[in-house]
């Protein structure tokens, strides 16, 4: 007698071989059989076939309109009423403008390869001041953008905007975009210490004035030996506030010329201060990274008492640090001599219109109505406390309104009285080399003070001038292996 789990073992083999004898006689079986081709390999063919199928037959729409590429979200929430005024008005739908936010990088690396190879570019464009330096590495004729110098100056546009703000976007005495902003650099202080302790900041004219008169505010904890508080966010690690301080004495990283300034009187100078307030025990600076929650922390405990602040920071403190309200007030910058400046810039956006743009009058007329509008000035600066670059609008009501942030004071105001005076800031495509080696000649001063127990101006300046002739150095040999620029001279005229 046969076991009945061997018996359905044998019925099974039998369907088995029955179902592949069936299968067998299938036309997919003979197929596979006789084709040269692996399973494998025909899957990967079927899908090319229908893939190349779909996209013959698959209609992708394609903007009608005129393109408009920009950076920041923020901007293209701004500018939706005015676009969509705009394209109301036009009745050629090939008139419309059809907006796209594209991150930084992703922006700076779709316009490069445009204008190096041909490839798609928009009929206009933000850029960021971050960017802006690539553009300009060759030749003038190369540069992807329209040169605007003499149609700013027969519409008489160059009046109309802050003079400073051009130069941001000007190379070799060109101007290759319409500004959108000034960003002005006011000081931030914690009003409600500083007044209770009784000191009157109207005494300060210069940061010596500053650091005197302040001190008072370092108390000393007798169980941590260390202060209470620090004056002023500042570190040697702080891009934002090295270029801040550097450009307001006169100084920075290159002339109008293009030329390397590295080792400049006036950068020596600021480096020599800004080693002494960062080092040794009596350092008046601590590190309160922007962006941050540690750094806001700190503001908010006031731990540090003072901020370097763009206008476009006080939107981000209002937004960010709402504890801050109401003890918070703006004033100058403190000079670097007597009479001196009292004011600096950090950032800054343009307009630029590509030249393979087959509708530049068209997108020139849209780019004016739009920055030049005193509708979107108002709104930028209710959102963002940017100050417009535009002359007329500095008359706007919305300037002088009071800020309950700012103790009550008109911040706008504050910041247009000090935008004819913000200093010039030449682009270079070396700009981002030439920043880094100021920040390593900071790090090494302030390693060597430590060391050597050196912290007063005069005995670290020896120091600084030995730094900064080196980094001078070394920026002008990066510079000197471009073909285009180490020869180049400005012209005599400016804009």
């Amino acid at each position: 007698m046969r076991c009945p789990s061997a018996s359905r073992s044998a019925e099974d083999s039998g369907h088995y071989k029955d179902n592949c004898a069936s299968q067998r006689g299938s036309p997919v079986v003979r197929f596979l059989e006789k084709s040269p081709l692996s399973p494998g390999a025909l899957v990967i063919a079927i899908l090319g076939l229908c893939s190349t199928v779909a996209i013959a037959v698959w209609q992708i729409p394609v903007a009608q309109g005129m393109r408009f590429w920009t950076f920041s979200l923020n901007h293209t929430q701004m500018y939706g009423p005015i676009i969509a005024r705009w394209n109301k008005e036009q009745t050629d739908p090939h008139e419309h403008i059809d907006s796209l936010v594209i991150g930084i990088p992703a922006l700076e690396r779709r316009l490069l390869s445009g204008f190096l190879s041909g490839t798609s570019v928009p009929d206009m464009s933000e850029v960021e001041s971050v960017m802006i330096g690539k553009f300009f590495s060759g030749p003038l004729d190369a540069v992807g953008f329209v040169d605007l110098t003499d149609r700013l100056k027969s519409e008489g546009l160059i009046a109309q905007i802050n003079t400073p703000s051009f130069s941001a976007w000007t190379t070799r005495g060109h101007i290759f975009g319409l500004p959108h902003d000034v960003h002005p650099v006011l000081l931030a202080y914690r009003a409600d210490i500083v007044e209770a302790a009784g000191i009157d900041v109207n005494q300060i004219e210069t940061w010596d004035d500053f650091m005197r008169v302040m001190k008072p505010l370092m108390p000393v904890n007798p169980q941590t030996g260390y202060p209470e508080r620090y004056l002023i966010n500042f570190w040697e690690t702080n891009q934002y506030a090295m270029e801040i301080l550097l450009l307001q004495a006169g100084g920075g990283f290159f002339n109008e010329d293009g030329k390397p300034i590295m080792n400049s009187a006036e950068n020596a100078k600021v480096m020599a201060n800004i080693v002494s307030w960062i080092s040794g025990p009596n350092r008046v600076c601590t590190n309160a990274p922007p962006f941050d929650a540690e750094g806001n922390e700190k503001f908010l405990d006031g731990y540090v008492l003072c901020n370097l602040m763009p206008d476009w920071m006080t939107g981000i403190w209002m937004k960010d640090l709402p504890g801050l309200s109401g003890k918070v007030k703006l004033m100058p910058l403190p000079a670097w001599e007597k009479g001196g400046r009292r004011t600096s810039v950090q950032g800054g956006t343009m307009l630029g219109f590509p030249k393979r743009s087959p509708n530049f009058e068209k997108v020139w007329a849209f780019g004016k109505h739009l920055y030049l509008s005193p509708d979107l000035a108002v709104d930028l600066y209710h959102r963002t406390g940017i100050v417009s670059p535009v002359r007329a609008n500095w008359n706007l009501p919305v300037y002088d309104e009071p800020n309950p942030y700012f103790c009550g004071q008109a911040n706008g105001r504050l910041y247009i009285q000090e935008a004819p005076n913000v200093p010039k800031r030449p682009p270079s495509a070396y700009k981002v080399i030439a920043l880094n080696r100021m920040l390593n000649a900071a790090i090494k001063l302030k390693r060597e003070a430590e060391e050597g127990g050196i912290y007063d101006v005069p005995r670290i300046m020896p120091l600084v001038k030995t730094e900064l002739d080196d980094a001078q150095s070394y920026v002008e040999g990066q510079i000197s292996s471009n073909v285009f620029l180490k020869s180049h001279t400005a012209p005599e005229t400016e804009p």
